[in-house]
């Protein structure tokens, strides 16, 4: 799989854009602000309905226009396809394949397949949970774009609850029998929403646990080869719920003989521990269980690597995570390891990801920039940007592109 065409119209500080890509390396050269990380970002939102730089889409869209448009032709083996994404200010956006009718955007989700590398991905080792919780799901969702439906469902099932939450405990504050009345009803309907966030929350937890499982070995091979076997990396998945917290972090796995990923023993767990867990919420007026609430845990040399590993360390850990999922997701010719059980047959093995490396290789020292090149030169496409061309390993060589403010030009 690979892009050869991308189309902007009033994307970010493009008000137009067309660039011609090749399969191999395409490398985006030009001073910092230019303009670089906005043509790989698009790319980027194509696959996943979601920037690497802003939660919103509204910086998305050009200054003084009201929508934007991202198109892109994406070639899988001898098939090409155009995808084409409209991204309104205060609307639904809207998307097309093969210049078709309109559908929602997340049908597109799996024509095309990317994994990106940024500066934003030290927040993985250094941040809270919230982001390694999203790189999990985003991860999930290319592997079986029906997941985006599942994570979407649960996130509003969870804003119900916890608005009931904050409701009941109202009512139960405020006394009288009015009140009682309506903190009773409240709390019937809770029953309602803990059953559909159990049963959501079940099959989340369980692909997240498959996930963990697949990518534990191949995070540790890919942070040994890129830091030289500076450390053991292992990943573990914590979870918030108490029968499968045991340990620290817990060391849940699919191996014969467990059942950590079962959705139905997971969905009892769950409705276990949301009833255990009621009186605490209602005190507090908030969800405190469930995937919403998980982490996962990563550590290097048996410490905790946020707060233990030093800058490079961080940065080979992030770096270790992304190149896990390019081999996970069917991007390594040299990985050979059988697929996981959930994997979506339907996109098939010559849906290999597109690769993009964004202002990697400033951050990186002589050794791990060329330890980098040689690892993704077999992938079928890699999009780099760099503010020079000396920071781009020699082995990366390819198509060079210079960027300037709202203009792309081929050398």
């Amino acid at each position: 799989m690979y892009v050869s065409h991308l189309s902007l119209l009033d994307f970010r500080s493009y008000a137009s854009a067309d660039v011609e890509l090749e399969p191999g390396v395409n490398a985006f050269v030009g001073r910092n602000g230019r303009g670089k990380t906005n043509l790989v970002e698009a790319i980027g939102y194509v696959a996943t309905l979601g920037s690497h730089r802003v939660a919103t889409d509204a910086p998305l869209i050009r200054s003084g226009a009201d929508r934007a448009v991202v198109r892109t032709r994406i070639v899988r083996g001898d098939r090409a396809s155009t995808v084409e994404l409209e991204i309104t200010q205060g609307k639904a956006n809207r998307a097309r394949i093969n210049r078709g009718q309109a559908v929602r955007a997340r049908d597109v989700l799996g024509v095309l397949r990317t994994v990106l590398f940024a500066p934003e991905d030290l927040s993985l080792v250094k941040g809270e949970p919230d982001g390694r919780r999203r790189f999990m799901d985003q991860l999930l969702v290319l592997m079986m774009p029906r997941v985006s439906a599942v994570l979407s469902e649960y996130e509003r099932v969870l804003r119900q609850r916890s608005a009931l939450l904050k409701s009941a405990r109202a009512s139960r504050r405020s006394g009288g029998s009015s009140r009682a009345e309506s903190a009773a009803a409240e709390l019937a309907t809770l029953d309602v929403w803990d059953a559909r966030l159990a049963e959501l929350g079940a099959e989340i937890l369980s692909l997240r646990i498959q996930l963990v499982d697949a990518l534990r070995p191949a995070v540790a091979a890919a942070y040994e080869q890129v830091s030289d076997a500076d450390g053991d990396a292992e990943i573990a998945y914590r979870s918030s719920l108490p029968a499968l917290s045991a340990g620290n972090p817990p060391e849940l796995s699919t191996g014969p003989g467990d059942n950590f990923a079962d959705v139905g023993h997971l969905r009892d767990l769950l409705l276990e521990a949301l009833v255990t867990a009621r009186p605490q919420e209602l005190e507090r007026g908030v969800s405190l269980v469930g995937p919403h609430r998980d982490d996962l845990v990563l550590t290097l040399g048996g410490l905790p690597a946020k707060g233990y590993a030093s800058h490079g360390e961080s940065w080979s850990f992030a770096l270790a995570l992304r190149l896990a999922s390019f081999r996970l997701l069917g991007g390594d010719p040299q990985n050979s390891a059988d697929s996981p059980a959930f994997w979506d047959p339907d996109l098939g093995t010559d849906a290999d990801p597109v690769l993009i490396l964004d202002d990697v290789f400033a951050e990186l020292d002589v050794r791990r920039r060329q330890r980098l090149g040689d690892l993704v030169l077999p992938a079928r496409q890699v999009l780099v940007t760099a503010a020079v061309a000396e920071d781009i390993p020699a082995a990366l060589e390819g198509v060079r592109f210079h960027v300037e403010p709202g203009t792309v030009t081929r050398d």
